[in-house]
Parts: structure tokens; sequence; C-alpha cells
């Protein structure tokens, strides 16, 4: 393999690293995996690197030995690519890789995890508690209105709002379509009124700094998983038309949630805010530690007003995994 120690083999002073663009997978975000690593792919052989594009299979350890990578773009969205399992298996190979590692992973993409380490620092998250699919046909597990998630899913895949004009029922209908159909277990939240916004943090020398705040207005509904990937579904306003101290306080909230959860790269808060309570309105929903980089992304979006085209936030993103796997390989 081309860094057995974990850093990157350099055959020539010019060479530029040879970098696995690891997409696609079996989860239900596969579609915007695909997206996402092809436009890495692209970006990366436009400045001259050696490309290997693998999708995802049961078979994937022995075809990241074959391509023998100086560095994996992990380009996965959803299980087993966002959970810590790539990252366990990339651990064990001493490849370095993307974004971040097997711990924080493990723990961001559950939402229960993630407010046990944000909220005792301080990272304001709404309520709520982890209910089994099957009590919700007896009873309400909050007042209504609230929402239901999957506990382990990104994406806003399978996200649904109860309320009492809701069509589902009261109690909720076994034949309501939901996301109690398919995950056996759900996390309940209260519902909080008001606006969606989302900040991007990315790694630098100086440390992880806040991009900028995007407002997220979907044309009809919800901001759900068709919202973030049909193009003309949601107007992205950025920067945010808020008050500036909602604005810092969201950038200093994501960059206390990156460092808190040990994010590597770059991560994406999501946020909501009721306008109407002002700073006590806003709250934290959860950390993204492998946010899209698909043409309607955010991260990219983001990175483009402060300044970074698309090719240069790919090859930060590189540099970082790379810098990364020598300090620790």
């Amino acid at each position: 393999m081309g860094n057995p120690a974990g850093g990157p083999a350099v055959s020539a002073v010019t060479a530029k690293p040879h970098v696995v663009v690891l997409m696609g997978g079996w989860a239900n975000e596969r579609p915007v995996s695909l997206m996402s690593g092809e436009g890495v792919a692209r970006a990366l052989e436009a400045r001259g690197y050696r490309v290997t594009r693998i999708d995802m299979d049961r078979t994937v350890a022995a075809r990241i030995a074959e391509a023998a990578p100086d560095v994996v773009f992990n380009a996965l969205h959803g299980v087993p690519g966002e959970d810590g399992t790539v990252q366990g298996m990339l651990d064990l190979m001493g490849v370095p890789y993307t974004h971040s590692g097997l711990a924080t992973s493990v723990i961001a993409i559950d939402k229960e995890l993630t407010k046990q380490a944000l909220v005792p620092h301080g990272v304001p998250m709404p309520g709520g508690r982890v209910v089994e699919s099957e009590g919700l046909f007896e009873k309400d597990p909050l007042a209504r209105p609230y929402v239901l998630k999957p506990v382990n899913e990104g994406s806003s895949v399978g996200v649904a709002i109860v309320t009492d004009e809701s069509n589902y029922g009261n109690p909720i209908r076994r034949d309501a379509a939901g996301p109690w159909q398919e995950f056996a277990t759900l996390l309940a939240e209260p519902y909080i009124r008001g606006r969606e916004m989302t900040v991007a943090v990315l790694d630098g020398a100086d440390g992880p700094r806040a991009l900028t705040v995007t407002e997220l207005v979907p044309k009809s509904g919800f901001y759900d998983f068709d919202a973030k990937y049909t193009d003309g579904m949601t107007d992205h306003i950025c920067p945010a038309d808020i008050p500036e101290r909602i604005a810092e306080l969201c950038k200093a909230y994501a960059v206390q949630a990156h460092v808190l959860l040990g994010c590597n790269g770059c991560s994406r808060t999501d946020f909501r805010w009721d306008d109407e309570q002002g700073e006590a309105g806003l709250f934290v929903l959860e950390t993204n530690t492998q946010p899209g980089m698909t043409p309607l992304s955010l991260v990219p979006e983001q990175a483009r007003h402060c300044g970074m085209c698309y090719e240069d936030l790919v090859e930060a993103l590189v540099g970082e995994a790379l810098a990364r796997g020598v300090r620790h390989g």
C-alpha cells in the first residue's frame, strides 16, 4: 500500500497525492453521496490529483488496498460511511481519510448521544426523548406539535411533524405514512416554530472557524430530504438576514459543537430559531460530520461566500486529512 504508516507516499517533489474518492454505498442517501463524490473527484482531477473512484460495496477494504491511495476522501453519507464503521476500517488499514474519526462519527450520527455531549456544556438543544415506534400507536410521547426523527440518520431522512391538524390520526394510525414504518426507535422532540439555519465550520491552520449563516426557506412544507436535494424547492439566503447577535451565536455554537464532538476537516451544524423568543429561541438540532458536496450543498455555498472556490475547499480537506495522518499515523 502506498502509505502503510498512515502518511502520504511521495515519489517526487511535485507529485500530487493519489486520492480514493469513496462514495455511494447502500444508505438512504446513496444518490446524494454519488453526486458529492463525483463533484469531489472532478475537482481533484482538475487540480492534477490522481483519483480513483470507488462506489462502496462489501469488498471495499480489498478495493482500497488494491488502489493503494495516499488518502481517502470520504464522500459517503449515512450508515456505514458516517457512523464510524468506515472510519474504523480505514484506521485499521492505516489510510488517512477526510472528515471526522471513529469516536466522533459514532457520537455525532446519534442525535441522543450528541445531546449528551453538547448540552452539559451550554449548547442549547431541544428536549425530548427516545421512543419505540410501537408505542406511538397507543399515545403521543409529547404534547403536539412535536417532531419524530430517526436517532441515527441525517439529511432529514424519515422526519415527521405531528400536529393536531396532521393526517396521521390521534393516536397515530398504523397505516399512516411516517418514519415509524422504517425505524423501530425514534427521537421525539418538541416542535420549534420559526426559521431553519445552518453554519459550516472548516478546520484551518488557526483552528476551526465558522464560515457564515445560511437561512433555508422551503417553498412548501418543511426542510425535508426532498427540499434539501431537489433544485428549486428551497431558497438559500446566504448570509442569513438575521440580527448580528443571533448570527454570532450560531457561529459560536457551531464551532463549540465542532470542538466538543472532536470533528475534523469540516462539519455543519443545523439550527431552528424562534425569532419571537430572541436568543432564548435558538436551538442546535444536530451536527453533520459528512456534509454534502453536491451543487446544492451548503458547505460549498458558504465557502464560496467566504472567497473559497469548490476546488480550493476540496483540496483543503485533502490537505487537512494528510497532515492529520502524518501527525497521528
